[in-house]
């Protein structure tokens, strides 16, 4: 085993970035500042008393992802040294699914999921967002303004995957506000945690009962044996890893295209693919900014930093691409894919094409509906979800020239 030199002992002793505040929530750039002036790792809070390293160097992040000798996903050394109600728990827990797991387990858990999203079909896939699209506007169309957040990307997201789930449309609103909770980390985390739990166990239950055309019975039914219990894990992973990055992925999205008229004005006339719009959110405003959690299985150094066993060590995905930006002076080709949002090495998204799929045609399909959809608010006045994992906004309200989808010469 190595030893800390001074320098790697005095940069542990440092006061960590404190990435639970409000201000972080509503910039978040001043803290990925400070935490790149550490060095490649930087050392930060994810809530009060919860230290982490933080990695803002995107050749450390690789090495990271790929280094499966010196660092592991299962967190539970780590959890015996953190408080039960901690509210970074939810999203940190060890549990019995392809994110925890190592080696033989993860590829195991891993397979049954891969084969599972390649029975979805992209024709359905696309048809399903559809279908959502055309529902919520048909709520909100006939109005001429809404909430692009609270009325069309969370539901929408919970109506896709309540159907790729095997779920009725009247779950959506009792998924979405579960994983809201869960997912700011705040004090309503543990009850969001517990309302998702028995959200997910319900319905592995009942495919257990009788099976559907959906991924849950694909999983119980995969060659791989996973047990009811091992699918309710791997379920309660993708459903909610599927539904609050891909929400948060398309409102980003929206934000970005509504607060630049030029931008939006070569999206709808199909001079510009809204593949375009959705790959500038991954590369600087990514959805889920600081993940992709390591362990160190025993104390080591990592790029100058000396890292303690038992210590969460997160990937700044937030850092790495304002530090690319910087670098490149926003100069980049829209087909560029150097981002990290989908991670990388064994544990990568195995779904990133299912997920640009439903961004792509939920953009599309609600600015073919809404061509002249106008931000009531400036992007600079738009507020952000709390939390240090994700960048989330709060709420996104537009206006429009009412219409209904059922209208005479509606489109698309």
């Amino acid at each position: 085993m190595t030893h800390p030199s001074p320098a790697e002992q005095a940069f542990s002793l440092a006061a960590p970035v404190r990435l639970w505040e409000d201000g972080f929530a509503r910039d978040p750039h001043p803290y990925y500042a400070a935490l790149r002036a550490q060095g490649p790792v930087g050392w930060a809070e994810l809530a009060p008393g919860v230290p982490a390293y933080v990695v803002t160097d995107r050749r450390a992040a690789l090495d990271l992802l790929h280094d499966t000798e010196t660092f592991s996903h299962d967190p539970r050394p780590w959890e015996a040294t953190v408080p039960d109600d901690s509210p970074v728990l939810g999203m940190m827990r060890w549990r019995p699914n392809t994110l925890f797991a190592d080696g033989a387990a993860h590829i195991r858990y891993r397979t049954a999921l891969l084969d599972a999203f390649d029975l979805v079909e992209p024709h359905d896939l696309r048809a399903g967002v559809h279908r959502a699209v055309h529902l919520l506007v048909g709520r909100f169309g006939p109005r001429g303004e809404a909430d692009l957040v609270g009325e069309f990307t969370r539901p929408l997201m919970a109506l896709v995957f309540n159907s790729l789930f095997g779920l009725p449309e009247s779950a959506s609103d009792r998924l979405d506000a579960a994983l809201g909770k869960l997912i700011e980390g705040g004090a309503q985390a543990a009850q969001g945690e517990a309302e998702y739990a028995g959200y997910v166990l319900e319905l592995i239950a009942a495919k257990s009962e009788r099976r559907g055309n959906d991924l849950p019975s694909w999983l119980l039914d995969h060659p791989a044996g996973l047990t009811p219990e091992e699918v309710t894990w791997q379920v309660f992973l993708t459903l909610g890893a599927g539904h609050e990055p891909t929400a948060n992925l398309v409102s980003n999205a929206l934000s970005r295209i509504l607060g630049n008229p030029a931008y939006y004005s070569t999206l709808t006339s199909g001079a510009r693919p809204v593949t375009d719009a959705v790959l500038e959110v991954l590369h600087h405003e990514t959805p889920l900014a600081n993940y992709g959690i390591h362990y160190a299985r025993t104390p080591v150094t990592f790029h100058g930093a000396w890292i303690r066993a038992a210590v969460p060590v997160v990937i700044s995905y937030g850092a790495l691409a304002q530090a690319a930006e910087q670098e490149r002076g926003g100069d980049r080709h829209p087909g560029d894919a150097s981002h990290l949002s989908w991670s990388a090495g064994p544990h990568a998204c195995p779904v990133k094409q299912h997920t640009l799929l439903i961004a792509t045609e939920a953009i599309e399909r609600l600015t073919q509906w809404l061509p002249d959809l106008e931000p009531v608010l400036p992007r600079e006045r738009l507020t952000w979800r709390p939390g240090p994992f994700h960048r989330s906004l709060t709420a996104l309200p537009v206006r429009f020239s009412p219409r209904s989808p059922d209208q005479p010469g509606g489109r698309p």
